[in-house]
């Protein structure tokens, strides 16, 4: 798989450049982006910038997962919270995070707490439903065979209900990954002084397309990075499955 990966980005590369070569009018080639990265790397700028939106990333990711989890269990074996709780998730769904980000701007003001809260809401909001959906999904016979068996409801809810809705969360969990990298580009171009978003921002200001390309391509190698962790988080957590 790893070979096929690699083969794959030198196909890509190689087509970028064949591209470029046609004379595609602004396309910079990619020795051009190269040389971009490298001068902002020994710079700090690429790394400062990195590190600033990653942390915003992983600060409203983790948040809005931590949130999400024990929320959607709650909807999905309580119908009483489901019913109380639902009507607001699915309202905020039907409003784009990026659509928040100027009320969130001008209530919290244009330091993190509004870039990391749309991140945490764009997090939330996949993961809830996703573990909602999972808690709602787990077959009703095993959880009448663990009765039978005589489980309490702390038993089924451990044993049973978290196993079988481990799939759908990390479903929601992927889903949540993309749209927070989403989320925090858009907030950086509205307001931020630093971030891979802001570093586009003043690279279209300057119509600088290697600086944007790098930014452009370093969001997708975190986010690549980040999938992968989540990828083998969930291998391990739903092992069991596997070996079924």
């Amino acid at each position: 798989m790893l070979v096929l990966n690699v083969v794959a980005m030198l196909l890509g590369i190689g087509i970028w450049e064949l591209v470029t070569a046609v004379g595609v009018v602004g396309l910079p080639t990619p020795v051009a982006v190269f040389d971009q990265a490298v001068a902002s790397i020994e710079s700090g700028l690429l790394i400062s910038d990195a590190a600033a939106s990653l942390a915003r990333v992983l600060a409203g990711f983790v948040l809005g997962v931590a949130v999400a989890i024990p929320v959607g269990f709650l909807m999905g074996w309580y119908p009483t919270a489901r019913g109380l709780i639902e009507p607001y998730v699915q309202f905020f769904r039907t409003i784009p995070p990026l659509a928040i980000i100027p009320l969130a701007i001008v209530t919290m003001g244009i330091g993190e707490v509004p870039k990391i809260f749309v991140i945490f809401l764009a997090a939330f909001l996949t993961s809830v439903v996703a573990t909602f959906q999972g808690v709602i999904s787990v077959d009703r016979t095993l959880i009448n065979a663990a009765r039978v068996l005589g489980a309490g409801d702390a038993t089924i809810f451990r044993r049973v209900v978290i196993p079988a809705s481990t799939p759908f969360i990390m479903v929601g969990v992927r889903i949540g990954l993309g749209s927070s990298w989403a989320t925090v580009v858009a907030a950086e171009l509205i307001a931020a002084q630093s971030g891979l978003g802001f570093r586009m921002q003043q690279g279209q200001l300057y119509y600088d397309l290697p600086t944007i390309f790098v930014s452009l391509i370093t969001i997708g190698i975190l986010g690549l990075v980040m999938d992968r962790i989540v990828i083998a988080a969930d291998r391990r957590l739903t092992a069991w499955q596997e070996k079924a």
